[in-house]
């Protein structure tokens, strides 16, 4: 039997394109319907997550309104956040207004009241003037615009990827034009520029040593160490008789290794190049995080993988696909644990785990991992893996035993004098 429909946790006013957790137990789901004039809005919502009658619910915290720019990629470092909307990257820092728990006493109902949209406040209506209007729903948020930087110079102008170091002291952006840029954060000056992919970057990853892990549409994914190639890497070395340029790199991601403080792995994403009647299967690759070579690669299903993620402890990775399913595989052996096949009626655009800190683990409660995911349709849901199934090693022992015993007395049986 397969695992339930997951949980509609939250529905926005306008299509949801980025998702990032915070460890104090916030959701910061970002999006919108950019310049066009369709009367859908452009904004970051914040939401709380806690849990109510034993089940993970969300609540809107805040509505930070952003004008005409839609959020298409985000990443969150501590309490500010870089958001990319068109060809720009926007730095904006969040406070929590008063105690921690005010703001979950005071936030109103559950997601299924958000689902109905987004409740009235009390007031004026928004203004229109500034970096963008904000409001909140329990006076407990306060965003502002810290600067904004140009980080994309192509025709298409946009912002595709951006990504903040472990330490929070670096930031690096990618978008069409294929420009890797490398960011002082959060001051946002600039420290490194230089064509690292013909064509679009889609994805970029901060690893040890102020390396860079870039994938480009170019079927090239790229590790850099400032402005210089230090390798190029090849994830078919593990899977021979794949053709040259049939696919190309879609996603890659840093993750710890369970028990092994030192330790890093590097995964990535390989999706076919075109698609077919029948269409070949997308790839799972598992890479040294140091030495940058393949450990491991293994077919994730033929749906087109569209996101990335890997959870805090790196047991766990969180895939979405462009037809709206969801999938959560074993980071070590790479095997599927969990799917929904179209979760979300359209492509899902980011996924995120459930932070491990303490409030994390209290939302958690006796689940292993938590996953959430948004996608086009304007949806947040919510995807639970259960504990799984483990057998005491005594019992283990035990049932070997009575295997032995069994064995001798029909082997007694069958032939008397055996023994």
């Amino acid at each position: 039997m397969g695992p339930r429909r997951p949980l509609e946790l939250y529905r926005a006013p306008f299509p949801l394109y980025a998702l990032q957790l915070h460890p104090r137990g916030l959701a910061l789901a970002a999006g919108g319907g950019g310049a066009a004039r369709t009367g859908v809005r452009n904004g970051l919502h914040f939401l709380q997550l806690e849990q109510v009658e034993g089940q993970l619910s969300a609540s809107l915290l805040h509505s930070h309104d952003t004008e005409t720019r839609a959020t298409m990629s985000m990443a969150l470092a501590g309490d500010v956040i870089a958001a990319g909307q068109d060809a720009s990257c926007h730095i904006l820092r969040f406070r929590l207004q008063g105690p921690e728990e005010k703001s979950c006493s005071n936030a109103p109902s559950k997601a299924g009241e958000a689902e109905k949209g987004l409740r009235k406040r009390k007031g004026p209506g928004p203004s229109e003037k500034g970096e963008g209007d904000t409001r909140s729903e329990t006076g407990a948020v306060a965003v502002e615009t810290l600067c904004s930087v140009q980080t994309d110079f192509s025709p298409e102008a946009l912002q595709k990827a951006v990504c903040v170091s472990a330490d929070h002291s670096l930031l690096a952006t990618g978008g069409a034009d294929g420009f890797l840029r490398v960011w002082e954060f959060p001051s946002m000056k600039k420290l490194l520029e230089f064509k690292a992919h013909d064509g679009e970057i889609e994805d970029i990853a901060l690893g040890p040593d102020n390396k860079v892990v870039t994938a480009g549409r170019d079927f090239r994914c790229c590790v850099w160490q400032k402005d210089q190639l230090v390798l190029q890497l090849h994830w078919d070395e593990n899977v021979p008789g794949v053709p040259d340029k049939t696919y190309r790199y879609q996603a890659c991601r840093f993750g710890a290794v369970p028990d092994q403080a030192e330790a890093l792995r590097l995964y990535t994403v390989q999706v076919p190049h075109k698609r077919g009647r029948r269409p070949p299967p997308c790839y799972l690759t598992k890479w040294d995080g140091k030495s940058f070579l393949p450990l491991l690669s293994q077919p994730c299903g033929a749906e087109v993988v569209s996101c990335l993620s890997v959870s805090d402890s790196g047991t766990f990775l969180g895939l979405g696909t462009v037809t709206g399913s969801v999938a959560i595989h074993v980071a070590f052996s790479l095997q599927r644990l969990y799917y929904v096949r179209e979760a979300h009626g359209i492509v899902v655009t980011d996924v995120a785990f459930l932070p491990e800190s303490p409030r994390g683990r209290e939302l958690l409660a006796k689940n292993e991992a938590a996953l959430l995911s948004v996608a086009v349709d304007s949806r947040c849901k919510l995807h639970l893996l259960p504990p799984r199934r483990s057998f005491p090693v005594w019992l283990l022992l035990l049932l070997c035993a009575g295997l032995v015993v069994a064995t001798v007395l029909l082997l007694q049986l069958a032939f008397p004098g055996f023994l």
